[in-house]
């Protein structure tokens, strides 16, 4: 099963890029999509975003041009979910699970604290709200693959320039002793498994999904590894592949797959 995860920056921009031109040659069976600032009445009637052998699932935000979330997958779903029980994020679209069986896919959204205090306090409430969610699903006996923009870089490894970037949204300290809880260490496994990490503990510029637009941060690869598909342990030693594709750009994110073998 090949499951690609990618903040598209607006699905209608990433479609003009060529998105749904490069999907039918990646063999995927999911495209999970973060970030697709549109409504369902952006989409409806649009071929585009409805292509031949996909079943498509949206989760928009309430408020137009932002945020929301979508999976594209080859199988039906036994079952959607689009809600987690707080207002204040299930009105924007941050969270969608689509299950197969005994396994549930997932596209997160995790908010940005980079515009400012405000937006710092709300992403520090969701991970608050969010921490025991994840216990109850890794704990449920299910298998689960959680994909998305995280908006965290976990270690030093996850960004170039780490030592500027440690009273930055993104890189905080509490930011990364939350993931550290989640993932525990090489001698205490947490309950999550980070899927790209698994296979590459030791590789940094190949693992940065997303660039600034300021400067040349792209060209010169100064990125960030925010995008990440965590997984429960079960589903470990499925893992057989995981890269991100630089090229062709789509968003000011790069595409992650993994392919598991389920």
């Amino acid at each position: 099963m090949r499951i690609i995860s990618l903040n598209c920056n607006g699905i209608r921009s990433a479609a003009k890029k060529g998105l749904f031109d490069w999907l039918p040659e990646q063999k995927a069976d999911l495209l999970c999509l973060q970030e697709i600032k549109a409504q369902m009445s952006d989409l409806e009637g649009d071929a585009t975003f409805a292509p031949k052998g996909w079943h498509a699932h949206f989760n928009h935000a309430q408020r137009k041009g932002y945020s929301g979330t979508g999976i594209f997958s080859r199988k039906q779903p036994d079952a959607v979910f689009d809600r987690l029980g707080a207002p204040e994020f299930d009105e924007e679209g941050r969270y969608l699970e689509l299950r197969f069986g005994n396994l549930s896919v997932v596209s997160l959204y995790l908010p940005s604290g980079s515009a400012g205090p405000e937006r710092q306090a709300s992403k520090d409430r969701f991970l608050e709200f969010f921490a025991p969610i994840l216990q109850q699903w890794a704990a449920s006996g299910r298998d689960y693959v959680v994909c998305g923009d995280w908006n965290i870089a976990h270690t030093k490894l996850d960004l170039k320039n780490w030592r500027s970037n440690q009273k930055n949204s993104g890189f905080l300290p509490h930011e990364r002793a939350w993931m550290d809880a989640l993932l525990g260490t090489p001698e205490t496994p947490g309950a999550w498994v980070d899927g790209y990490r698994a296979l590459h503990p030791s590789l940094e510029a190949e693992a940065y999904t997303w660039w600034s637009n300021r400067g040349n941060a792209y060209a010169n690869n100064v990125g960030w590894r925010i995008d990440y598909q965590l997984v429960t342990p079960s589903l470990k030693s499925k893992i057989k592949t995981a890269t991100v594709a630089r090229t062709p750009r789509f968003s000011d994110h790069a595409p992650l797959t993994l392919d598991y073998k389920l």
